[in-house]
């Protein structure tokens, strides 16, 4: 989340450097050969499991609202879970490489949006735990409500929370830029004269208004939300909610408890540093700073496991989507029989209106054809094909020649229905 102080210092003017470079708010670059290696390497695994993780939660939930179980809490989880995929795909790969590198090599474009995304995103969470907190009071106190509010309604708070926390880390993508430091370029945070007011007033209200009031909020919500839950516990009748109640709000109130804590080391770097520059007294260990990052990064990895762990409904859809997923991998294998599609099929023939019909006429033929019904012209018209509609060539000659009554005596196929009855008792 910060910009962390450079390693790499003189011993001579370590303390005037090591100042100077602070002042800048700069990527630290470890020297250290342990620490250039294990840091990649524990963001590296934590970006990975994370990252499966909330991709999971997030397709349970948005299986869920297809089936219709829409609802503020539920939209609010997956906005949450999307912040935190957001978070290890796109800021942890960034820190993880500068903290590799002796030097700034991604661009000026990283640089000033990597720390602003990082902080957007965690404001986004922080705002999300909040509205959250008093969508689950609004739930227990009367749980017909979650039923009535609309996918409009939903979508506006969402878009709110966003623009939110996209605005109020503006400074962190203002100043950032890059300056050439030794032998390679550096990302950061040069503060003109002019601005050294705003940023000190900025440093300090900053973390009030994305962590204090939130996350103060949310826990003052969720402890009257258990309240009430304890005042509904004498009737029966709703004991199948009351108990619902109780384990979402005990989810929700988990996430916030595991994000307040581990967000609070770095929270407190940001205020240790800050009060340092300006009273020129002692920093904050590196390897504090660097524990504070890792803890803060870690919450992306936890939060996906609370609701796995406390959340019944999101079990039964993970194991659902899981079945569905490996069920497609395998589909059964069955041996075509002989009424299976695959099959030949021979084709059906028309069925006859009599047994026998009278002796062809060829002045006649208008008059002896019969109307036809709809059903039978339909029959007609389906007798010259088999059932995967092929025409047959033969098919349809004999029955083209059968009923405009143009066929031969020699190729007649049926003789019997065009002799005369006298000429055949002789």
């Amino acid at each position: 989340m910060d910009k962390l102080p450079v390693m790499n210092i003189s011993s001579v003017n370590s303390s005037v450097d090591r100042r100077s470079f602070l002042e800048r708010s700069g990527y630290q670059h470890l020297d250290h050969g342990d620490l250039k290696v294990l840091i990649p390497v524990v963001l590296g695994i934590i970006c990975v499991l994370g990252f499966t993780g909330n991709v999971t939660a997030i397709g349970v939930l948005i299986t869920n609202a297809r089936k219709g179980k829409l609802s503020l809490i539920n939209a609010l989880i997956l906005n949450l879970m999307l912040a935190d995929g957001l978070v290890l795909a796109f800021a942890v790969p960034f820190k993880a490489t500068a903290y590799s590198r002796a030097s700034w090599t991604l661009g000026l474009f990283v640089c000033k949006t990597c720390d602003w995304f990082l902080h957007s995103c965690m404001a986004a969470k922080s705002f999300t735990v909040a509205i959250m907190s008093k969508a689950c009071y609004r739930y227990v106190s009367n749980p017909t409500k979650q039923v009535t509010i609309r996918l409009k309604n939903i979508l506006v708070v969402l878009l709110f929370t966003w623009l939110l926390a996209c605005v109020v880390p503006i400074p962190q993508w203002l100043f950032s830029t890059l300056q050439r430091e030794g032998n390679g370029m550096i990302c950061v945070q040069a503060v003109p004269v002019e601005a050294h007011y705003f940023m000190s007033v900025y440093a300090k209200a900053y973390p009030l208004l994305t962590y204090c009031t939130p996350l103060s909020f949310a826990l003052l919500y969720f402890c009257k939300t258990y309240g009430r839950c304890q005042h509904r516990s004498s009737k029966t009748q709703n004991l199948r909610t009351q108990i619902r109640s109780r384990k979402l709000t005990l989810m929700l109130f988990s996430l916030t408890v595991a994000m307040a804590t581990m967000w609070l080391p770095q929270w407190v770097s940001w205020v240790w540093m800050r009060h340092a520059l300006e009273t020129e007294g002692a920093f904050p260990p590196v390897i504090f700073t660097l524990s504070a990052q890792l803890l803060m990064f870690s919450i992306s990895l936890v939060n996906p496991v609370i609701v796995l762990a406390l959340s019944e409904e999101f079990r039964e859809g993970y194991i659902g989507l899981w079945r569905r997923l490996t069920l497609r991998k395998q589909p059964a294998k069955h041996k075509p029989g002989p009424h299976t599609p695959t099959a030949p099929k021979s084709p059906t023939p028309r069925p006859e209106r009599s047994a026998h019909l009278p002796p062809h006429q060829p002045g006649k033929i208008e008059e002896q054809k019969p109307e036809k019904q709809p059903d039978q012209c339909e029959g007609l018209q389906e007798s010259p094909t088999n059932k995967d509609g092929i025409v047959l060539p033969d098919v349809e000659q004999f029955w083209q020649e059968r009923e405009t009554g143009s066929q031969s005596q020699e190729n007649d196929p049926i003789p019997w229905e065009n002799q005369d009855p006298k000429q055949g008792k002789q």
